[in-house]
C-alpha cells in the first residue's frame, strides 16, 4: 500500500476515539457505534472504495484486544467490498495485513 493510504487510515484512527466526526478530505464522516459492544465505527472512501474503521473490543482474547485492554489504542479497517480487514493502527501506527 502506497504511504498516503497509510496517512489517510493513521488520521482516521487519532480521530475516530476522541470526536464524534472524523474529518477526511474536506468531508466529515460521522463515528457510529456497533449495535452489540457499542464500538466506534467509521465509513470512509480511500482510493474509490469504502472501507470501515472499527474501534478493537477490549474484551477480545486477540493480540489486538490485549492490546486495547492495556490501554493501546487499536483501530481494524475492514474493506466493505470484500468485507476482509486489510490494516490495524496501534497508537497511530498502521500495519498493512499480508505484507512482510
Amino acid at each position: 500500500m502506497k504511504a498516503e493510504d497509510a496517512a489517510v487510515l493513521k488520521s482516521v484512527a487519532m480521530q475516530l476515539m476522541p470526536t464524534g466526526a472524523v474529518a477526511l478530505e474536506g468531508q466529515k464522516v460521522r463515528v457510529g457505534k456497533t449495535s452489540r459492544q457499542r464500538l466506534r465505527t467509521a465509513r470512509f472512501v480511500m482510493g474509490g472504495r469504502e472501507y470501515e474503521a472499527i474501534e478493537q473490543n477490549p474484551e477480545k482474547p486477540s493480540r489486538w484486544g490485549k492490546l486495547a485492554a492495556s490501554g493501546h489504542q487499536v483501530v481494524q479497517f475492514r474493506d466493505t467490498m470484500t468485507n476482509k480487514y486489510v490494516a490495524v493502527a496501534v497508537d497511530g501506527e498502521v500495519k498493512w495485513y499480508g505484507q512482510v
